[in-house]
């Protein structure tokens, strides 16, 4: 590894007197790949939210290039070589993919003041190549899947060539094969003497990439560490303040109930063929398959957000047509979007609004809503959950994004829905969370819900199913009992059609 390219000292940061970083440091060497990790509310995102420009820091300094670093506008960062990977998406839906890509710094044509879209085209198609991803430069984002917008904005920090590339969770909503594409983008970059600062979840991406890693808590700067796979176990204990023995909790003992949810040659306009089969009470189904196999187009023809072409689904075996989302709601769904920003959350509304949203009935009375009642039952699911907020009036677009998810999860906890769809229910969230997470999976289970679990990452595929559904091309290829399934198999049928 090189010289030192970034060191921040003192950094410090409070928002409406609630410290969120108390004396943060960070160095991060050229030709490194420096790990932060910490848990949600941990600071990590407001960390390089100063790095980047778009918040100041109360106290502290940070000196880049061996000179102070002033930036005024996120847009400076260019110019200093830096780029990030935004948790949260920082795309415009209406623009394409070539127009995010090099929004800003388009390439112009002969004639002055015009865009040379082909040339424009061209150096996006060139950038995707390298990242393995078949994508058209001039489809618009809003046509895209979250897995395809990750893509589109790791293209995009790519363009700008930069010295210091930050990535926050980039492998978020990307399945094992593009987790490995990136994996070998990111090794080459090292090798060119890039510097990289790369949060994530995952533990297992430490092995694959990891030169450095410091670890936040609270607001605090814990330690740093050149990287080892045997410190995982004290990284986690320094993220969380205790020891986690394990990464899934025990399975309680199970016993299948009736049938819960029967699903008959569904078929949708959007991707689906013929898709048939059962869930029951207490069960969790796994759904497992790539990007683009249909997952998610289940859950949403299930909740209604997707007009069915034909089929028919059966909820405790009375056939139901479900037209609407809201409809679903009343029958007793639930659904965790994959995308909690633009389908799970209303941002500019309080913690406590967006908890009760689905619930608000049960605190009414003659048309008047009931806050004792209402405070009571927020403040205990901000609680049972640890959201961490500065209590249920915060407006959740001040959230970061875990805690984000967390209240997306409270939503349908507080409204009780007997049939839960979880599309990613763990994305961005950090690994003593997903625990408090599985935990309550298990409790709702035991209870008598049935829950479709969509996910990305294998082994969480595996530690929480009782059954796994393979996906492929809209249909499912395979259903798998837990104790038969591994990751080699349900690859092999992910990859069939």
């Amino acid at each position: 590894m090189g010289e030192v390219l970034l060191k921040a000292q003192g950094i410090c940061k409070a928002y409406s007197g609630i410290t969120v970083l108390d004396h943060v440091e960070l160095t991060v060497r050229k030709g490194e790949v420096h790990a932060l990790l910490g848990e949600n509310g941990a600071g990590k995102s407001t960390l390089m939210k100063i790095l980047t420009g778009i918040v100041k820091q109360d106290e502290g300094s940070i000196i880049y290039r061996g000179e102070p670093l002033w930036i005024h506008h996120p847009q400076e960062i260019q110019k200093y070589g830096i780029g990030i990977v935004y948790q949260e998406f920082n795309l415009l839906p209406d623009l394409t993919v070539a127009e995010n890509i090099f929004i800003g710094r388009e390439p112009e044509s002969r004639f002055r003041g015009f865009i040379n879209d082909r040339k424009m085209n061209r150096q996006a198609e060139e950038i995707l190549e390298q990242l393995h991803c078949r994508m058209d430069p001039t489809q618009k984002v809003s046509t895209l899947s979250v897995a395809q917008q990750q893509m589109v904005e790791i293209a995009k920090a790519l363009s700008y060539q930069c010295e210091l590339l930050i990535m926050d969770e980039p492998t978020a909503a990307l399945t094992e094969h593009e987790i490995q594409v990136l994996f070998s983008i990111i090794r080459q970059l090292r090798e060119e003497g890039v510097a990289i600062i790369y949060i994530s979840h995952r533990m297992s991406d430490l092995d694959a990439i990891v030169d450095t890693v410091s670890v936040l808590r609270d607001g605090h700067f814990i330690a740093k560490h050149r990287y080892k796979p045997e410190l995982k176990d004290q990284l986690i204990k320094e993220m969380v303040g205790r020891d986690l023995v394990q990464k899934y909790p025990p399975r309680p003992a199970y016993t299948r109930g009736e049938c819960t949810l029967r699903v008959q040659d569904l078929c949708t306009h959007k991707r689906l063929k013929h898709i048939s089969f059962e869930a029951y009470q207490g069960e969790i189904l796994g759904i497992a398959g790539l990007m683009g196999a249909g997952r998610t187009e289940l859950a949403r023809a299930l909740f209604g957000a997707d007009p069915i072409e034909k089929g028919e689904i059966q909820l405790y075996g009375k056939k139901q047509v479900i037209h609407s989302p809201s409809q679903a709601i009343r029958m007793g769904f639930g659904y965790v979007t994959e995308d909690r920003k633009r389908d799970g959350l209303m941002l500019e509304q309080s913690l406590k609004e967006n908890i009760l949203l689905s619930s608000y009935e049960r605190f009414s009375r003659l048309g008047m809503i009931q806050d004792g009642m209402a405070d009571k039952e927020a403040d205990s699911f901000i609680e049972m959950l640890r959201i961490r907020a500065a209590g249920r009036s915060q407006r959740v677009g001040r959230l970061s994004g875990g805690n984000q998810q967390k209240a997306v999860i409270a939503k349908w906890l507080c409204r009780r829905s007997r049939v839960l769809l979880l599309d990613e229910p763990t994305r961005g969230i950090d690994v003593g969370a997903k625990y408090e997470i599985y935990e309550w999976m298990y409790r709702l289970a035991e209870d008598g819900a049935t829950i479709l679990m969509i996910s990305s990452e294998l082994p969480e595929i595996l530690g929480m199913s009782d059954r796994i559904l393979v996906m492929s091309g809209g249909r499912i290829t395979a259903e798998l009992d837990a104790g038969e399934a591994d990751q080699n198999k349900i690859l092999k049928y992910a990859m069939s059609q």
